[in-house]
């Protein structure tokens, strides 16, 4: 009876054991690059809006980790440094619906992390895979780029909620980075700038061949030799 008791008791101490992690606005220096001479739309998926991980470690405690509004935040202020004109739509909105050369859609394929439990060391390290698609005017998908991103923060100099937020930070400036960096090689966004709305209207239709003359041309007259040259030659 005891031994159930302890058991229990261990049992609700571990489930009861969380911690919460909230990850505010991060911010990154305006990207020293030309800006890319496009118009683009950006729209945010509400999971990627409110992104929300939730994991038990085993034989540890709960976390959950809270990016709420930070990606968000930090690709807005990207794709504005990056591009001309940044227009933020709303879910389901449409490109051919706006006068823009491109729509960008991020999302976050995966997040995972360690604790210094896991690694046996004495850091948190937090890897993204994000997810870029862009379509062109007519909605289009033009290119589909994934993006792996990491972060690592000791915890010796903070908490250790504090130091897992300080990864998740680091990470989403890696992403930063490689997207400033890698974007237009990638992806070749700037080839989106104000194309013809379609390829078919963009190629010119082939003109008909000029008319020929079925006629048959005019036989020249022939020289004809006459009978008395012939017989006299004969």
């Amino acid at each position: 009876m005891l031994r159930a008791i302890s058991i229990a008791a261990f049992l609700a101490a571990v489930g009861g054991c969380s911690s919460q992690v909230t990850v505010n606005n991060p911010t990154i220096p305006d990207p020293l690059v030309e800006k890319i001479p496009l118009s683009v739309a950006v729209r945010y998926p509400p999971d990627f809006e409110h992104y929300v991980h939730t994991e038990q470690v085993i034989g540890k405690e709960k976390w959950t980790i809270d990016l709420g509004r930070s990606n968000k935040f930090l690709f807005t202020n990207l794709f504005r440094s990056m591009f001309n004109d940044l227009t933020v739509v709303e879910t389901g909105e449409q490109p051919d619906d706006l006068d823009v050369d491109a729509l960008i859609e991020p999302s976050i394929d995966a997040f995972e992390f360690s604790t210094p439990s896991q690694s046996q060391t004495q850091a948190f390290a937090v890897w993204i895979r994000y997810r870029i698609k862009i379509f062109d005017r007519e909605g289009e998908q033009f290119a589909n780029w994934p993006i792996s991103a990491y972060g690592k923060s000791q915890t010796t100099m903070m908490g250790g909620d504090a130091a897992l937020e300080r990864a998740a930070v680091l990470a989403m400036r890696d992403a930063a980075a490689l997207i400033v960096m890698q974007m237009d090689k990638t992806t070749r966004i700037s080839r989106l700038g104000r194309r013809p709305v379609s390829s078919v209207a963009a190629t010119p239709k082939p003109q008909p061949p000029a008319p020929t003359n079925t006629e048959p041309d005019e036989e020249e007259p022939q020289a004809t030799v006459p009978e008395e040259l012939s017989d006299e030659t004969g």
